[in-house]
């Protein structure tokens, strides 16, 4: 097995160009350097060396992209994170507020307490020499002889009276003595309580300040490491991009390469329409089914000349008869006129669609775009070819279809999408909503899906 394995080697290595052993695909796929070999190359060889180069620049988009789609999830994930640090940091500073309040609100209750205890204080002493003058008296009272009683002015009851009077005076400022000292106690137990809290709630705070410091802390973390994801993740981006625009130059470079005549064999539309796919998404099948509807595959681009630019009247090619309506002058001719003037053609020997038994005529190449929907398009075919796309080379015209189908649906290659984009090529995006629905469905989609299964088993044989 090893000796077979190393003359298959060999054997490569001969029947292959020198660039294709042990080969560096990234030098190797440079524009200039694919010229450059080109240029020394037969034209299948240059084509085979493009097509892999095309290969190459498709896998590393691919690759480039799971790194995007994983450095995007990253991104993805450390945005919600911080969206929840500053949720959690935000929920931190409504409790450190609210609890600074209620200690602010404990500050002055245990101010109030304060006070009243010293009010109780001063109460306290007032009484206890108030019941000191009582006692006081009472002991006078108990201590004067039986003889200075009898002697004196006031009777024997009063002394008595005044005796029990002082007595009762005592007892309830002893009782009152007593409240207000338990009052002072429960002040005490109070302001003790409320101290307590306070702390409590100082501590609390203080443990809230530092998770909202630690979740800061963190949050900045994680908005470092986003900065970073997202630098890593527009690098990516750009990097795609870089592959992907050369991976575009190359199929536009393969396009060019194709070569065919204004109206190719099957086999050569299938060849353009092979790398329209690869740049639109629609399949073969489907858009040679479209092209042959409209022109046969290019063996019919219009057999009418504008001739009037005011009125878009013009003239039958083959008979020189004149014709009116060949095209809208209202929409089609100011644009027909930019385009035919960019390609450096005659807008009056360029050959469009001549008009139906209804509506206008104007239809370019074989795609047959109406001049105004090709301004439309202009631009993003131009992105892909790297020059002014000219609507009657049969390579624009398919890549020209191509793009369009795929705006309306035909990328996703199932019946629905083409048959819709079909209909909305041949009458416009609202053709669902139009009175003549049934009669497109009839007369243009049901034939184009056909044609279409019918060119997948052609296909299928070429493959």
């Amino acid at each position: 097995m090893s000796r077979k394995l190393i003359i298959l080697l060999i054997s490569s290595a001969l029947f292959l160009p020198s660039f294709s052993f042990a080969e560096d695909l990234e030098s190797i796929c440079n524009l200039n350097t694919i010229e450059s070999q080109c240029n020394v190359l037969e034209a299948t060889e240059c084509r085979k060396l493009l097509e892999k180069c095309e290969a190459y620049y498709s896998e590393q988009s691919a690759k480039i992209g799971e790194d995007i789609n994983k450095t995007e999830a990253e991104k993805n994930t450390l945005t919600n994170k911080i969206y929840s640090l500053n949720k959690k940091i935000k929920n931190l500073n409504y409790q450190i507020s609210q609890s600074n309040l209620i200690i602010k609100d404990l500050g002055f209750q245990i101010e109030d307490t304060t006070e009243s205890i010293g009010n109780t204080v001063l109460t306290i002493e007032n009484s206890e020499k108030k019941l000191a003058k009582i006692l006081r008296s009472i002991y006078e009272e108990d201590q004067k002889p039986v003889v200075e009683i009898l002697l004196a002015d006031e009777s024997i009851s009063g002394f008595f009276n005044n005796l029990v009077a002082l007595e009762s005076l005592n007892t309830k400022n002893r009782e009152l003595l007593q409240n207000i000292k338990s009052l002072r106690i429960n002040l005490e137990d109070q302001k003790v309580y409320l101290g307590e809290e306070k702390e409590d709630l100082e501590y609390m705070v203080k443990i809230q300040t530092t998770q909202k410091q630690q979740n800061s802390q963190t949050k900045q973390e994680q908005e470092y490491y986003l900065e970073m994801t997202e630098k890593e993740y527009q690098k990516y981006l750009e990097e795609k991009e870089a592959v992907d625009q050369k991976a575009s130059e190359i199929r536009a470079r393969i396009f060019e390469l194709i070569g065919v005549s204004k109206a190719p064999t099957f086999g050569e539309a299938y060849e353009i329409a092979r790398y329209v796919e690869k740049m639109t998404g629609v399949r073969p099948a489907f858009l040679l089914a479209v092209l042959t509807q409209e022109s046969n595959m290019g063996k019919n681009v219009g057999q009418c000349y504008l001739s009037n630019s005011k009125t878009g009247a013009g003239i039958i090619i083959k008979s020189g008869a004149n014709i009116s309506r060949v095209m809208k002058p209202t929409r089609d001719v100011d644009p027909f006129l930019i385009i035919t003037k960019e390609l450096g053609r005659d807008p009056y020997a360029t050959p469009v669609s001549c008009p139906m038994s209804y509506g206008w005529g104007g239809a370019m190449g074989p795609a047959q775009f109406i001049p105004k929907t090709w301004m439309g398009y202009r631009d993003r075919l131009k992105e892909i070819t790297g020059r002014p796309a000219d609507p009657w080379n049969i390579n624009d015209a398919f890549l020209a279809a191509g793009v369009y189908l795929a705006d309306y649906g035909a990328k996703s290659q199932t019946y629905n999408g083409e048959f819709n984009a079909a209909l909305s090529y041949f009458a416009g995006p609202g053709w669902a909503s139009s009175s003549y629905k049934k009669v497109y469905e009839r007369d243009y989609g049901n034939p184009i899906m056909s044609i279409t299964k019918r060119y997948e088993s052609d296909i299928a044989k070429i493959k």
